[in-house]
């Protein structure tokens, strides 16, 4: 048997993130290259193949009923996507978003949305990444997101 077992499926092999890439670098990253950044999304962990996130929701983004709206979950996904690339290729500002679509699950409520962008593929070009956001519980998705994300050519 080569490696361990989770659930039926392989173990997933641990991917360290890209030379220089961490929590820490990713936000000072972001915040030199796009300081009027209207959604500030915190980097908690960042590997080769995944990103956490947490962002807080402000009072423009709560629509009448006290629920989270659908513009900033995707930008909390879009985000959570793009450190995620991070990890994978290092800090490139030109990773650019190519298509990325959602599904709103459940009503969000409260103050903050927690994400987790986990990279499904990752080639010379296109990575492909699935995201989860939710509130107060991973367990209880409000939004689920895939997208593709383009590396810029290097020549």
């Amino acid at each position: 048997m080569v490696g361990a077992m989770t659930e039926g499926r392989p173990a997933a092999k641990p991917f360290p993130p890209a030379p220089g890439v961490n929590p820490d670098t990713v936000e000072a990253f972001v915040a030199q290259q796009w300081p009027a950044r209207p959604n500030r999304a915190t980097c908690h962990e960042v590997s080769g193949r995944h990103a956490v996130v947490e962002m807080p929701v402000t009072s423009e983004a709560v629509r009448p009923g006290g629920y989270i709206s659908g513009p900033t979950q995707f930008a909390c996904a879009d985000l959570a996507l793009w450190y995620a690339v991070f990890g994978a290729i290092g800090l490139e500002a030109m990773a650019l978003t190519s298509e990325l679509s959602i599904r709103f699950l459940r009503p969000a409520v409260g103050n903050r949305l927690q994400a987790r962008a986990d990279l499904n593929s990752v080639g010379s070009r296109q990575i492909v990444g699935t995201v989860s956001i939710w509130v107060d519980d991973a367990d209880k998705p409000v939004s689920v997101a895939q997208g593709t994300y383009m590396a810029p050519r290097i020549d």
